[in-house]
């Protein structure tokens, strides 16, 4: 697919069928998420691929919506807080911003190979860490289901720019 009809395909899929995602494709996404950029390049990621269907029946109790229990795939991204980079003046840690430029990558490479993906963010994080014996320092920042879809992306709604976008100073609306 071209960029913009990328961008413009993925939506949130919320309906897997049952086809299993080739290994390849699943290395294709993963190379796409090593390839972001993140703040000054220390790449505080990790990746958790689940494809064993009892290892995704195991993890789809942090986050048990029927839909959910669909997806043949999973990628659990991770920061980890020890690698990641804090700005001076605040001490802002950018784990997460990292983390979401990764991600980003993932589901548009996904997008590309005709696969669906959601963001999912509401699941028990202390739950995810036990079942997937993270340490201390490894966040789980998201989980992205993903597979084959029968559904159809929705029409998008999004704000204008004139809404988000503010020309040398920050000004009311």
């Amino acid at each position: 697919m071209e960029f913009d009809d990328v961008i413009r395909h993925r939506y949130s899929v919320r309906s897997f069928t049952s086809e299993k995602v080739d290994r390849s494709f699943i290395l294709e996404i993963l190379e796409a998420a090593r390839m972001a950029p993140s703040a000054v390049n220390y790449q505080p990621w990790h990746f958790i691929v689940i494809t064993e269907p009892e290892n995704l029946t195991d993890l789809q109790e942090v986050y048990p919506r029927k839909w959910f229990t669909e997806a043949p795939a999973c990628i659990v991204v991770c920061s980890d807080h020890n690698q990641s980079w804090k700005r001076r003046s605040d001490g802002k840690d950018f784990a997460d911003v990292d983390a979401a430029i990764a991600i980003d990558h993932l589901v548009l490479k996904a997008t590309d190979l005709g696969l669906g993906t959601c963001w999912v963010c509401n699941f028990d994080t202390e739950m995810t860490r036990k079942k997937l014996h993270l340490p201390e320092n490894i966040e789980p920042i998201a989980i992205i289901p993903f597979g084959y879809t029968t559904s159809e992306a929705p029409p998008k709604s999004r704000k204008s720019l004139s809404e988000l976008v503010h020309w040398e100073k920050f000004t009311s609306l």
